[in-house]
């Protein structure tokens, strides 16, 4: 491939970073990036992530589950405005249908063996492969694209149509289970169930399947015309649908019917009763999980809309690099962990530190009883972790918008 020579660009309200795409876009992807970190740290860092789920409401604290929580905005934001930025990409670049296709089936392979390669190393620390291959965020953000590159030939109506059907309705297929599709089983798994087969002696398991979440990126695509529009109208959009969201999210999980297989029970207390409510499906994420996930996403862009105050400028940079962020504070993440590890047992962390953590289903015999930390311990790794990639994330963002070369552009 030849690469363009370096073009210099214009600043923009961050020092040194231009005015490429549209600030509330970056300032929201930045935050979800943020906050996802949160929910990784706490994966590799909290003691009680080794043992049991945050949102078990056996065990869990409000704190210990709206810091989960929280985190389920991440993966609806990271695929919507994934699809978002397709539009955006072939609208500066006046790119061809034919281009912008080529241009995702590219970024999507690119993706999916980022995720088989790096991000095993990043998980377990182990250059050997011998433990099970997760197909989680990286590898549905890359085989969504792959999908988008063959739909974004349909007329945006249509596709923006299919795309609400789908999401609405794939609850439907919540019956068919793989156990009862002998051969086709793997293929249901990669499209609507959280499960896992072996291939060549690995077990492979599947976190994310395809559907809905393609739906998800083929609405971000389908929306993608709205962010041409004057940002009055924009902000009025997005503020309608995202409190149409949420409304239909209360709506309809009140009525505890349709749209997500795990309904709210009654609880020993009001709180719990209300965490119950908000203890919807993500893996597959069901219909109540995209409406309560999606309309603050909405809101969040539409508040962004206005411009990003001072002191949370920081947040476009990060949405300014997000592949860069993602994989590097999953190694420092782990770093973390296997440091603090080591100074509280020493040589004896070599016995377990190249193995998964328990939280991401690791051998749980072969780790300390008592590893991990507190939730305030997780807390401040996190926020050292988002503090240590800030100067690298800056950097980047600046050299990004500084040279327009086109590797840089999967950064």
């Amino acid at each position: 491939m030849r690469f363009p020579r370096p073009v210099r660009a214009s600043t923009s309200e961050l020092p040194g970073v231009p005015e490429q795409r549209l600030t509330a876009i970056d300032a929201t992807r930045g935050a979800v990036m943020v906050i996802m970190a949160l929910d990784h740290v706490r994966d590799f860092i909290h003691h009680g992530a080794m043992v049991a789920s945050p949102t078990d409401l056996a065990s869990t604290t409000p704190v210990l589950f709206m810091t989960r929580w929280i985190t389920h905005l991440c993966a609806p934001a990271f695929m919507f405005l994934a699809g978002t930025s397709a539009y955006l990409w072939q609208r500066r670049s006046a790119s061809t249908t034919m281009g912008l296709s080529r241009f995702l089936v590219v970024r999507g392979l690119v993706l999916i063996a980022l995720e088989l390669t790096v991000m095993r190393v990043a998980y377990d620390f182990d250059l050997t492969m011998r433990d099970p291959v997760l197909l989680i965020v990286l590898w549905v953000l890359g085989a969504c694209m792959v999908a988008l590159a063959a739909l974004v030939w349909l007329p945006r109506t249509w596709l923006a149509a299919g795309s609400v059907a789908v999401i609405a309705l794939h609850n439907l297929l919540d019956g068919i289970r793989a156990a009862r599709l002998g051969a086709w089983a793997p293929a249901w798994i990669l499209v609507h169930q959280v499960g896992a087969f072996p291939v060549g002696g690995l077990l492979v398991i599947v976190g994310y399947p395809l559907v809905p979440w393609v739906a998800v990126m083929a609405l971000g695509y389908a929306s993608g015309p709205a962010f041409d529009w004057p940002p009055g109208r924009r902000r009025t959009v997005l503020v309608t649908a995202g409190l149409a969201a949420v409304a239909a999210f209360v709506a309809l999980r009140a009525v505890n019917g349709y749209g997500d297989p795990s309904p709210w029970q009654p609880q020993a207390s009001g709180v719990l009763t209300a965490l119950s409510f908000l203890d919807t499906t993500k893996y597959p994420p069901s219909l109540m999980f995209l409406l309560m996930t999606l309309g603050p996403l909405w809101l969040a862009l539409a508040a962004f809309e206005g411009g990003v105050p001072r002191g949370m400028r920081f947040l476009v940079v990060f949405g300014r690099v997000p592949l860069f962020f993602f994989v590097a504070h999953f190694y420092l993440a782990h770093m973390a962990a296997v440091g603090l590890a080591w100074l509280r047992y020493g040589a004896a962390t070599w016995t377990f530190a190249f193995h998964p953590v328990p939280s991401m289903g690791g051998p749980r015999e072969l780790f300390p009883a008592d590893f991990g930390f507190g939730l305030a311990g997780a807390y401040a790794v996190w926020f050292g972790v988002v503090l240590v990639l800030y100067p690298a994330c800056r950097r980047l963002a600046v050299l990004k918008a500084e040279r327009r070369y086109a590797w840089l552009s999967y950064l």
